[in-house]
């Protein structure tokens, strides 16, 4: 025998190792992971669909749930469960029809967004409001019909697309609504199309009843919102919807075509926060026809939100609002307005009331009633009307003449009623004689700010009034509008000249100054805190979905340090708090269990009312208590108010409640304050002076 030599045992020992190698891999495929590809042989096709995340819930500063979740069903079609192709049309129709009778005798609605309408007698006429649709369907991607293209041509193209020619013209309107609505969401078996959101349990028995005649029609547990009380702040949480294709298109990398997306307010600027991430289910087919399902990715729930606001402060200052509102004589337009309480010593809004409003629960119900409605209950006055806030701006003009050396405590002006400008004769509401600082803001002297505001011009009285917030945004995590400062170069942006008597008109908050309210609740703040102002907020916090883990905890932001000195601050105060105690506001503020300073404000706004335009007043008040350990301060704007010293009932109201000892009952509970308020003799200071123009 020959010896095995050193390349002998080489090749035995590569040959041995390649076995080696084979019987592992064999091991590998065969017995641990038999099962898996015996699966895998068996599977002839599958599917993956999204798993909707629940969103996140927003509670009130103290823990309180205004907004919640809860489960729902939807009427889902299932392009992957035997719901007919496109190429068998005829009997989709069936199937749709079928539902939507179901739907019609159980009085439920389905998903019907058809920018048209078929009455009884056949006439077929577009939707109002919906031109944006309107052209969606007939652009060249969808009907690709003429812009000028008639309802009736719309519905006739439709019914030529979906095969619907036997049917008449009211069902076939309503099947080519579902048929068209599919494809602007793009159904396929990774997508399934939602007929129905929200659907009985009735009438989800009676589908599955009739399910062998419904095929690929299917039930799906979902979540919807759920508000404690959908009349609480709407406009500050906000609403959510289905996304939008122009939504979809900027998202789409992390948002499905048939997700839920907040729209407006909380729900939109906390989206990232509230949506959570989608999980993802796969579906198996294997040769026998049977189905395995598989969640291959797990969704995860969203943050939740707790914001700022006081739940039982929140009601109070609405009902505040509307009770004054329908309690004041107006002038002819829908009662109007809206209220901010904020703390003065961190920007956190406690609540922010607009009235008029709506209930959010209703909104789809409502919705044309609510656009339709002339008083704007969509609005949000609070944050996005601008007002001339009148007499409000004195207290910023005293500050700018302080701080400037072109006033002390001791300086003062005579009130003689009138006052003589470039051969114009200005006036004011009373003879005050001798007036300072201190009395000039207790009973807004107009004589005395216009004096003050000629020596100090217009670009010195800007740049304290944008120090103290006047012309910029608050900060505020929802939208909210700039406001303007009145100035030779904002003139020259509408076009206009620029007159000297603008400055004299701006420093009594007239001219073209405009502010929100929540601007002058912030200013108000600013002045009660010492002359610090921060960033507005309605956020507090953000917790995990189980509130377990604090994601984000918000503290308090500076936004300017005004530095404006405590002698000038405390001169403003004194002259507010006499409006608080001895002046306008007396008689509305004498029974609270602290002193509260304010001051009041009115201006002039022309309006169209049944048809005739009619000057009319507004009425506004700042204020903040306690006086001598600032705690909030409040901002009331009331169109149609005959003065600011009227409004001084809904400060009275918000005071009251939150200086109260005991604050444990529900505001459900609060019995509304029925006591009618006499306004005090205020005088009408902001009346424009309208040959200040000429």
């Amino acid at each position: 025998m020959r010896k095995l030599n050193s390349r002998d045992y080489t090749v035995i020992g590569i040959f041995l190792l390649i076995f080696f190698v084979f019987v592992m891999r064999f091991g590998y495929f065969q017995i641990i992971h038999a099962e898996d590809y015996v699966n895998a042989g068996k599977n002839v096709s599958s599917h993956s669909v999204a798993v909707k995340s629940t969103r996140g819930e927003i509670l009130d500063r103290n823990g309180y749930p205004l907004v919640t979740n809860r489960q729902g069903n939807a009427v889902i079609f299932d392009a992957s469960n035997k719901f007919p192709t496109y190429e068998k049309q005829t009997e989709r129709n069936r199937i749709i029809l079928k539902l939507i009778n179901l739907f019609e005798a159980s009085d439920e609605e389905w998903i019907d967004n058809l920018p048209i309408e078929v009455d009884e007698a056949g006439n077929v006429t577009f939707e109002e409001d919906r031109e944006e649709d309107i052209e969606l369907m007939k652009s060249r991607d969808k009907l690709n019909l003429n812009s000028y293209a008639t309802a009736e041509n719309c519905l006739d193209a439709l019914i030529e697309r979906y095969s619907l020619q036997d049917y008449s013209k009211q069902d076939a309107c309503k099947i080519a609504s579902v048929c068209y609505e599919m494809l602007l969401k793009t159904f396929n078996e990774a997508n399934p199309y939602t007929f129905a959101d929200d659907v009985s349990d009735k009438l989800v028995s009676i589908i599955k009843e009739n399910s062998a005649d419904l095929p690929g029609v299917d039930i799906e547990i979902t979540t919807y919102r759920e508000y404690t009380d959908g009349t609480i702040a709407p406009h500050i949480i906000g609403m959510t919807g289905v996304i939008s294709a122009e939504e979809y298109e900027a998202n789409k990398d992390t948002y499905g075509m048939t997700d839920i997306i907040g729209k407006n307010g909380i729900e939109l600027s906390m989206e990232s926060y509230l949506k959570g991430k989608n999980g993802l289910k796969t579906y198996y087919n294997d040769a026998s026809g049977a189905t395995r399902v598989e969640y291959t990715l797990n969704p995860e729930q969203g943050n939740n939100i707790i914001l700022t606001i006081d739940y039982p402060l929140q009601k109070i200052t609405q009902d505040a609002v509307r009770n004054c509102l329908y309690e004041l004589e107006g002038d002819g337009s829908p009662p109007a307005g809206s209220a901010v309480v904020i703390k003065v010593d961190t920007g956190e809004v406690l609540a922010a009331a607009t009235y008029p409003s709506y209930d959010v629960e209703n909104y789809n119900e409502d919705y044309k009633k609510l656009v339709q409605n002339a008083a704007a209950p969509l609005w949000n006055r609070a944050f996005l009307s601008t007002y001339t806030p009148g007499s409000t701006m004195k207290p910023a003009i005293s500050i700018a003449g302080l701080e400037e050396g072109l006033i002390g405590p001791d300086d003062g002006t005579f009130c003689n009623s009138t006052y003589t400008y470039k051969d114009i004769t200005l006036g004011c509401t009373s003879a005050h004689g001798f007036t300072n600082v201190v009395s000039a803001i207790h009973h807004s002297c107009n004589i005395f700010f216009y004096q003050l505001g000629e020596k100090l011009g217009i670009s010195t009285m800007n740049d304290y009034r944008k120090t103290l917030g006047f012309g910029q945004k608050t900060g505020i995590e929802v939208e909210e509008a700039t406001g303007t400062l009145d100035s030779p170069a904002y003139r020259q942006t509408l076009g206009q000249e620029w007159y000297p008597g603008f400055t004299l008109q701006s420093a009594i908050g007239n001219a073209g100054d405009t502010a929100t309210p929540i601007q002058l609740a912030n200013y108000c703040a600013t002045i009660a805190n010492g002359g610090t102002r921060y960033k507005c907020t309605l956020i507090k916090s953000i917790k995990s979905y189980d509130y377990s883990t604090t994601i984000f905890e918000n503290t308090p932001v500076v936004a300017a340090h005004t530095g404006v000195s405590l002698n000038s601050l405390n001169l403003v105060r004194e002259g507010m708090l006499r409006v608080g105690t001895i002046g306008f506001c007396k008689e509305a503020f004498q029974d609270l269990p602290i002193q509260a300073a304010a001051k009041t404000g009115t201006s002039q706004v022309e309006k169209d009312i049944n048809g005739s335009r009619k000057i009319c007043n507004n009425g506004f008040l700042i204020a903040y208590a306690p006086y001598d350990n600032p705690e909030i301060a409040v901002c009331i704007a009331l169109e149609g108010a005959s003065s600011g010293a009227s409004v001084a009932p809904v400060a009275r109201d918000i005071f009251a409640y939150y200086f109260k000892e005991d604050k444990e009952s529900d505001p459900e509970d609060e019995q509304e304050n029925e006591n009618e308020v006499e306004s005090p003799d205020e005088e009408t200071t902001d009346i424009r002076n309208e040959d200040l123009i000429q």
